[in-house]
């Protein structure tokens, strides 16, 4: 070989390997960057029994980094039983799959979570074999033991499938036995707000023991609402008690809270102005500086019409990162929208470019959400002490 074509060639291997590098740059950004924190404090759901390269969420595991997942049973938008959930084998494989992706830009584990409470709330249900369960407030009729027991059975199935986030335990207050979103749903231990704290804490060790993150819910209290914040506003100002923060604070003193889900509750003494999620009073103050949690908050849906009927997206997002909240939660079940994590990670880049948001403040959020997914990392199940 000449030497004129031996420097081309060598020119040819050297852009190769710039490309390549710049590729892989691409597929895999830094942990330390920007678009990749952002990413992680979006959760989505999405459509469909397994995934493809073309499939939305595939996108946005790849392109935008998202930090996890929701699975559903029911597609409620086109009113079809197939949504996520057809058998066993099915979810395992379909989890596995997207954690695959997932791993191909990070070391950290993707958050896969569902609702899985018992009883009528719950994604995992018989008819798609999966065991059968029971609601919180015939387990708070029960002794103890019994919540220890189906518990226990719910973080071990999760656990086989590769679901490493229930958001359960609902901590609501039974205080309305007309309340059309947990009453009517069975979602609550009880109405006293001790026992509710305390069969919270079984459910939630039987979780640990499995390697199963919980998520205590709704906060501040959702059990003396009048009406259901999925399908409006929700002002709870006459009938919320202050009692409906003691299975928070108990909870969070014993440390055994991995998760708290916000609820989109108005109430004009702890803000004149914004629903729980939207404010700084309930998150900040009351949540973090009063009740001196640490760890991450997660909304609940932020396409539920207490929210998305009253505010556009970016205000949306806007008022729940200055609020505090960590992890942006979209089910994409109320209304379906493939670009929902595009457009929620561009209008928090935009607020980050707008300085509304500081990049200081996307930080806080990224090291709470890191420091969880680490702990899904190093706690071994029960099974394998």
């Amino acid at each position: 070989m000449t030497p004129c074509r031996r420097c081309a060639r060598a020119t040819v291997l050297a852009w190769l390997i710039v490309l390549s590098s710049c590729v892989a740059r691409a597929q895999k950004p830094a942990l330390d960057s920007l678009e990749f924190k952002i990413g992680q404090m979006v959760m989505v759901g999405f459509r469909g029994l397994s995934v493809a390269d073309t499939s939305a969420i595939v996108q946005d595991l790849r392109q935008r980094y998202i930090g996890g997942v929701i699975l559903f049973d029911y597609d409620v938008p086109a009113k079809s039983p197939v949504r996520n959930i057809e058998s066993p084998a099915q979810v395992r494989q379909l989890i596995h799959r997207l954690k695959q992706i997932a791993a191909e830009h990070s070391t950290l584990p993707l958050f896969v979570a569902i609702d899985q409470e018992g009883g009528r709330v719950a994604r995992l249900k018989e008819k798609f074999g999966f065991q059968r369960t029971v609601s919180a407030a015939y387990l708070g009729t029960q002794p103890l033991d019994s919540t220890r027991f189906y518990a226990a059975r719910i973080a071990k199935e999760l656990a086989s499938l590769g679901i490493n986030i229930n958001f359960a335990p609902c901590v609501d207050v039974n205080l309305n036995p007309e309340n059309p979103v947990i009453a009517k749903y069975e979602r609550s231990f009880s109405a006293d707000a001790r026992q509710v704290a305390r069969y919270a804490e079984a459910f939630i060790d039987e979780h640990r023991k499995q390697g199963i993150l919980t998520t205590l819910k709704h906060f501040p209290g959702h059990g003396s609402s009048r009406s259901d914040s999925h399908v409006g506003f929700v002002d709870v100002t006459a009938v919320w008690s202050p009692e409906e923060l003691m299975p928070y604070r108990t909870l969070i003193q014993a440390g055994k809270v991995d998760m708290v889900m916000t609820a989109h509750i108005f109430h004009s003494g702890l803000d004149s102005a914004l629903p729980a999620t939207l404010s700084q009073n309930v998150v900040k103050r009351l949540l973090r500086d009063s009740l001196q949690y640490k760890g991450v908050v997660v909304s609940d849906d932020m396409q539920m019409k207490a929210i998305s009927a009253q505010y556009g997206l970016e205000t949306a997002i806007k008022y729940a990162l200055l609020a505090g909240i960590d992890m942006l939660l979209f089910g994409n079940n109320l209304d379906y929208d493939p670009e929902i994590a595009r457009k929620a990670t561009a209008c928090i880049k935009q607020l980050v470019a707008d300085k509304v948001i500081s990049p200081a403040r996307i930080e806080e959020s990224y090291q709470r959400i890191v420091a969880l997914k680490l702990r899904l990392q190093s706690e071994p199940r029960e099974a394998k002490r």
